[in-house]
């Protein structure tokens, strides 16, 4: 099986259980902290997906993060149950399954915005407004610089881009000189 396709299963049960129960957002918030935490310590990660190391040690080392973040009792019993399958080292996969459906729920959608040079206020407020039109829905930005652009802006929403960028004018420009 796919390791895609076994996130979106568990995110999906995850999911109608969150619904259901009127937490969504609590279990999201739980299951990114862990998944962020896993992501930022290898060692983290090696020891929690180890099934060389014994389930009990590794349980008490989910409870303790667990109780640090505040979870829920169902991202506990969650959790619980990907140590019990050993599937723990799916988990950020499973959390990044669960916010996007999270966020399609929410009329949300997200944006990665890559300048040459920082935007300020008013820029940043017209191209939110500009993503919101395209996609019909309220957007989200992380911003990046990459000076490589030369100018303009460069938007991702999932798998569309849009490419303003002076780089892309350009080299458009001379794929049209060159014919």
């Amino acid at each position: 099986m796919q390791s895609g396709s076994l996130a979106r299963r568990y995110a999906k049960a995850i999911f109608a259980i969150g619904s259901e129960r009127g937490i969504l957002d609590k279990l999201g918030e739980t299951l990114r902290s862990l998944a962020q935490a896993m992501k930022i310590s290898t060692e983290l990660d090696a020891l929690l997906s180890n099934p060389a190391i014994q389930r009990a040690d590794r349980r008490k080392v989910i409870d303790a993060l667990l109780a640090r973040v505040g979870a829920e009792s169902v991202a506990r019993d969650f959790v619980h149950l990907l140590l019990e399958r050993e599937r723990l080292a799916a988990l950020p996969m499973i959390s990044l399954e669960l916010d996007q459906m999270i966020e399609a729920k929410a009329g949300r959608v997200h944006a990665e915005v890559t300048s040459a040079r920082p935007l300020d206020t008013a820029q940043l407020q017209q191209i939110t407004a500009a993503l919101e039109k395209l996609s019909g829905k309220k957007v989200t930005i992380a911003k990046h610089e990459d000076p490589e652009l030369l100018g303009g802006v460069v938007a991702k929403i999932g798998d569309v881009v849009y490419d303003g960028s002076l780089r892309a004018r350009l080299d458009a420009l001379r794929d049209e000189l060159a014919r």
